[in-house]
């Protein structure tokens, strides 16, 4: 079996919305084997554990447990991947994500699209409006998260 996209989006989408359900910032994300196999999936923790480096990229990672390789890994988040997330995809040889909407953030996309990261961009509706409704309610919490100004 290989990994399908769109199905794949969903597991990260359920835990976006696990976020909000308890409080914190809607952004999801699963690491999957290339074969589709779910390893890992988590949610950004920010809020709920006052932890800043929570990500839902980093919250997916640490469930997906220790692997000698992550080369033949597929991440998949609801947002385009922020430069620390960019990083973490990066440190570990991740060679595939799978984005559900970049048009709210594109973060580290562009960087890592020049190492040779392969992108796969949904462009979700469902991934932009669950994100739309938390930034109209809590522009600072969102713009804590992403490290800028509001």
């Amino acid at each position: 079996m290989t990994l399908d996209p769109g199905r794949a989006l969903m597991v990260a989408l359920a835990q976006a919305r696990l976020s909000a359900e308890e409080g914190g910032i809607p952004i999801g994300a699963a690491l999957f084997s290339a074969d589709g196999t779910l390893l890992g999936e988590g949610h950004n923790r920010r809020v709920q554990d006052n932890d800043p480096s929570m990500h839902a990229e980093t919250d997916a990672f640490r469930r997906a447990g220790r692997r000698s390789t992550y080369r033949d890994t597929v991440m998949v988040t609801t947002l385009a991947p922020c430069w620390y997330c960019s990083g973490l995809i990066r440190q570990f040889g991740i060679p595939r994500v799978v984005i559900g909407e970049s048009r709210t953030f594109r973060g580290g996309m562009d960087w890592l699209d020049s190492a040779g990261v392969e992108l796969l961009d949904l462009d979700s509706e469902a991934c932009a409006t669950l994100l739309a409704g938390f930034i109209s309610a809590s522009p600072s919490t969102w713009f804590e998260d992403i490290g800028a100004e509001g």
